[in-house]
Parts: C-alpha cells; sequence; structure tokens
C-alpha cells in the first residue's frame, strides 16, 4: 500500500491527495478543504521551560517582588520560564523560580502578577529572522500592538514605544538544559 502525501493549503484554497506516486487519485477532483485540516487543537496547553533570550543580550527575569528586568547571568533565578500555550498563537509567560506571570498593563508597563489574568496573554509570533515577539492580547497603543520588549541597558521599555521591528523586541527561547 502506498502511502498518501497530503498537502494542506489556507482556507478557501483546494487541498489534494496523492499517492507515493506522484499522480492524483483517478476519479478524484480537488475538494475544498474543510476547516477541521487546519486544526491546532494539538498546540492548545503545550507547555515549554525556556529561557528568553533578547536581541540586546540580556535574559528576561521576573523577581520575586514582580520585577521586570534583563539579566546577563544566564543562571540568575526567575530567567527560567514557562511557556504555556493558552490557545493558538496565544501565550502565557510564568517564571518557574518566582511563580509570576508576564503581565503588560494598558498603560505598556510589564510587570509580573501572581495571579493569571488577561494583561498576561501575549501573542506569540516567529518573526523572519527566526526570532520571536510577543505582543500583549488585551492592550494595543493607537492602534498598535505593544511588544515584551527590552532596552540595550536591560531594561523593559513601555509597550507603546515598541514596534516588530525594533531588535530590542526579539527574543529566542534556549532550551533549559
Amino acid at each position: 500500500p502506498a502511502s498518501l502525501l497530503r498537502l494542506f493549503l489556507l482556507p478557501g484554497t483546494l487541498c489534494r491527495e496523492q499517492d507515493g506516486s506522484g499522480t492524483p487519485p483517478a476519479a478524484a477532483a480537488p475538494a475544498p478543504c474543510s476547516s477541521s485540516v487546519l486544526s491546532y487543537g494539538h498546540l492548545e496547553g503545550d507547555v515549554r521551560w525556556r529561557r528568553l533570550f533578547s536581541a540586546t543580550r540580556f535574559f528576561l527575569r521576573i523577581d520575586g517582588s514582580g520585577g521586570v528586568e534583563g539579566t546577563r547571568w544566564r543562571e540568575r533565578p526567575g530567567s527560567i520560564v514557562e511557556i504555556r500555550s493558552v490557545r493558538v498563537g496565544v501565550v502565557a509567560i510564568r517564571a518557574v523560580h518566582t511563580g509570576f506571570y508576564l503581565a503588560m498593563n494598558k498603560r505598556g508597563r510589564l510587570y509580573g502578577s501572581k495571579e493569571f489574568s488577561p494583561n498576561c496573554k501575549f501573542m506569540e509570533r516567529i518573526e523572519e529572522n527566526g526570532y520571536n515577539t510577543y505582543a500583549a492580547l488585551r492592550w494595543r497603543h493607537r492602534g498598535r500592538p505593544m511588544f515584551l520588549s527590552l532596552n540595550s541597558k536591560g531594561r523593559p521599555r513601555r509597550g507603546g514605544k515598541t514596534r516588530r521591528q525594533q531588535l530590542s523586541t526579539h527574543f529566542l527561547p534556549m532550551l533549559v538544559s
């Protein structure tokens, strides 16, 4: 029996099935893709332990009092975070050592929250350069997303001053060994 190869395209486009020979099934015409084809339910609830390393060369850290900062020392308590998928493309970031969730208020200020709230949800996006950006799901500034960002001194930047293209908003989720 030949294995089936499926090509899945965006909604509204067509899906084709091919067998191992590279020829489409004889009687089958291209059929519209069903919505179940694009289901990403398996990603919901996914939990990853990482260190978020900024393009400005700092590790994101949430300290014991809920302060957010960057540290050059990778082994510093609070630098290991749990990135939990809330739904597709939306994550919650929690410091494993301190238990604080990363949150952003409506003014774009980053802080640590002991309780999970809507302020703790961030849209995670993998950029073209391979870095990830994290934009507050709940808040926008003048219609623009507000991003998690560490400046060149390791201090958090206010969300309203950030843009997706700025290197200070780019993070590499590094595996915890």
